[in-house]
């Protein structure tokens, strides 16, 4: 029984000792890998790792982590024996360093654990240089009293972008944006408004602003600058009115001058001496006129200010713009001079359209013009004779005649005919006349020649037909308010001309 025992002893301690040889002769490790350590400049689409014994996939993946620049990466784990694959889902990027751990916890299929933990890294970035701040501006500590200053940085290196506009910031902000000139190697900081006067700025850029190689600063940059305040009071320049086609006219300023010529369509352009606040600038200009002024480019700051009439000045009429004192500049100094400038709207192509006079046949149908006995009445004259006989304007039948209409309109204009049409009319007391207008038209006219003193004017012809009757009485031509030409002018006045049969 004794020697029994001694030999099941034996064999144990003879299997435990070969147990732990295989302990000492087979290593559980990681025997090959790609890409391999060092620079890669192709793209990679995968990491290979071999391993010297059948790996427990389950517990290789779950100590396994791959990382660039300290960010983890994203993929799929495949396997082809002992050979782990790990495609990326999206290619390895340049510029960046990758490693590659393996925790000593993962295991073989036998159950034998790695000695060591696994690391392995390789880099796609050729230059390891990082960025180094070569010179600046402005100046640190320096004050400047200039407010459309840029800002400069020259690296010693080419710098990303992206990473430049999200690592530099002023305090206070500043609105604008950076761009990079000389071949990347120059940052330019360009202001999309003025800076502000009487502030301290700090231009910082963070630690982490890399080249174009992907290398940070690794420090932080400050730089502090003061923009001074400026004192000088802002003042007129020049005043112009600006036509509807762009062009501009000066304005001289004083009570003593009168500048006509103002169109229905202009708008009044102010320069000053500084850079405006338009909301100071639309509270301290008005006119003395049924229309008011308002300013067009109220959310810009500028040294032009446009003001425009919220409805046409009524034509002829004169008013007075006054520019009141307190136009506050982007500094808040505020203006200390008042300025007036007089206007005559009279302008040549804001001229409402007016009747001058008419002209109708007393003998319709005669043959020969001479023979028409063609009667004009001007407008403004009143209770003229209208020489209509049963001869030649039967009573109670429909004659066949025509009205010929003579306008004063402005330059390059001419009479609206639908316009026209809706607001002429014959009025007349005891029924004495009617007329039924058919057409009317610009051209083409039954009478040849016009009147001899209106062949400057514009001549409307308006066919119909005037039925006669033995009353007698007044007769009223109206062409009521409303009159428009085809420039969009309107005229406010009626147009009577009275006459008697």
């Amino acid at each position: 029984m004794k020697q029994k025992f001694n030999f099941i002893v034996l064999s144990i301690i003879i299997l435990f000792l070969m147990s732990c040889d295989i302990l000492r002769t087979s290593f559980f490790e990681v025997s090959s890998w790609t890409p391999g350590p060092g620079y890669h400049s192709e793209e990679i689409s995968e990491i290979t790792l071999t391993f010297s014994l059948d790996p427990e996939r389950p517990s290789v993946e779950r100590n396994i982590s791959i990382a660039m620049s300290g960010e983890s990466v994203r993929g799929n784990y495949h396997w082809k024996g002992n050979k782990l694959i790990f495609l990326p889902f999206v290619p390895l990027e340049t510029n960046k360093d990758y490693s590659i751990y393996i925790s000593s916890a993962a295991k073989s299929k036998n159950g034998l654990s790695m000695d060591n933990d696994f690391n392995g890294g390789f880099t796609s970035r050729l230059d390891n240089t990082r960025p180094l701040i070569l010179s600046f501006g402005p100046e640190t500590y320096s004050e400047t009293k200039k407010s459309e200053i840029i800002c400069f940085i020259e690296f010693s290196i080419p710098m990303s972008l992206n990473s430049l506009r999200n690592n530099a910031s002023f305090s206070p902000s500043m609105p604008g944006i950076w761009d990079l000139e000389r071949e990347g190697k120059l940052a330019v900081f360009t202001p999309s408004e003025p800076w502000p006067h009487g502030r301290r700025f700090e231009m910082r850029l963070s630690s982490t602003l890399a080249g174009s190689n992907g290398m940070t600063m690794e420090k932080e940059f400050t730089n502090v600058f003061t923009i001074g305040a400026e004192r000088e009071a802002p003042y007129l320049i020049s005043a112009h009115r600006i036509t509807n086609t762009g062009e501009k006219k000066e304005l001289l300023c004083g009570e003593a001058f009168e500048n006509s010529g103002w169109e229905k369509a202009d708008s009044l352009l102010l320069e000053f001496s500084a850079v405006i606040d338009p909301l100071s600038a639309n509270t301290a200009v008005s006119a003395d006129s049924t229309s008011a002024l308002k300013i067009k480019n109220d959310s810009e700051f500028s040294h032009n200010v446009i003001f425009a009439f919220d409805k046409p000045p009524v034509f002829e009429s004169r008013f007075l713009i006054q520019i009141k004192s307190g136009i506050k500049d982007i500094y808040g100094n505020e203006s200390t001079e008042e300025y007036f400038i007089k206007i005559f709207a009279n302008g040549k192509y804001s001229k409402p359209p007016s009747l001058i006079g008419i002209r109708i046949p007393m003998v319709p149908n005669a043959t020969a013009e001479d023979d028409l006995q063609l009667t004009a009445y001007q407008y403004g004259s009143l209770f003229s004779d209208l020489p209509i006989t049963s001869s030649n304007y039967p009573y109670s039948v429909k004659t066949d005649t025509w009205i010929e209409c003579y306008f004063d309109c402005a330059e390059d204009s001419s009479i609206d005919l639908f316009s026209l049409m809706e607001l002429f009319r014959i009025e007349t007391s005891n029924n004495v006349i009617q007329f039924t207008p058919v057409l009317i038209k610009n051209k083409d006219f039954l009478v040849l020649e016009p009147h001899s003193s209106w062949q400057h004017l514009q001549r409307i012809e308006i066919k119909g037909t005037l039925t006669n009757t033995v009353n007698s009485g007044l007769v009223h031509f109206i062409i009521n308010q409303g009159l428009k030409d085809n420039a969009g002018n309107t005229s406010e006045k009626q147009f009577r001309i009275s006459t008697i049969k």
